[in-house]
């Protein structure tokens, strides 16, 4: 079945919590506050399979159907389903980039901006810098009653699932669909600007079916060759 609670959280960044080494499954943590109230995205920057090595892209000028109509949205997490699936992400039928542009990235490696915690690093201190407008495409946490395990507001609610959503191995397809892709999109007003952060998985094909079920393997269907299903 698809995610569990596909939607948009519309915000602005307070903190982060870069990458640690030692967790057991990566993430770059942000804290964002929206409507008074506290949230945290978590940004996928290494894979639990093989390669570990996450595929990333950033648009710096980002163009699409979603910058005319997602700043219409109230701050907070709006759900996204068949009554507004204007506003949801597809990678593979939405045209929103060129896959081919998707390079992996190592989730830490010595040495300044090389890695992908540096790349999320640089754009979500942007954001924080210059008030910018954080639109966080991903599933909801399914459990809020506790209190946040990095920035420990309570409760402790906010999204993850931040990547392709699609075309997963075996071990992830329960979450496969479409028009349910995570992404990370900037909103910078004073510059008139957008800026699209995409991520997935090499595991993932990028050859889906309408229930985002691959229908061929990542050999035979990569973020190279794809083509829209």
């Amino acid at each position: 079945m698809p995610l569990f609670n596909y939607g948009v959280l519309k915000g602005k960044v307070f903190d982060v919590r870069p990458v640690d080494s030692k967790d057991r499954t990566p993430h770059y943590e942000v804290h964002l506050k929206a409507a008074g109230k506290d949230y945290r995205i978590a940004i996928n920057v290494a894979s639990q399979d093989s390669p570990s090595e996450v595929l990333y892209y950033v648009s710096e000028d980002f163009n699409s159907d979603q910058i005319t109509i997602i700043p219409t949205l109230e701050e907070g997490f709006t759900p996204i389903t068949s009554d507004n699936q204007k506003f949801a992400l597809d990678y593979i039928r939405g045209g929103l980039f060129d896959p081919k542009k998707m390079i992996p990235l190592p989730a830490t490696e010595d040495g300044p901006d090389n890695d992908l915690n540096d790349k999320v690093n640089h754009y979500i201190m942007e954001a924080k810098n210059k008030n910018a407008t954080v639109y966080a495409y991903g599933d909801k946490f399914k459990n809020e009653n506790s209190r946040d395990k990095y920035f420990h507001f309570s409760p402790g609610r906010g999204i993850h699932d931040i990547h392709m959503n699609q075309g997963n191995s075996t071990k992830w397809a329960g979450d496969d669909g479409t028009w349910q892709d995570g992404a990370t999109l900037i909103q910078f007003e004073e510059e008139n600007r957008w800026v699209g952060m995409f991520l997935a998985f090499q595991s993932q094909s990028w050859c889906t079916d309408d229930e985002g079920h691959a229908i061929k393997p990542v050999s035979e269907c990569n973020h190279n060759n794809s083509t829209n299903q």
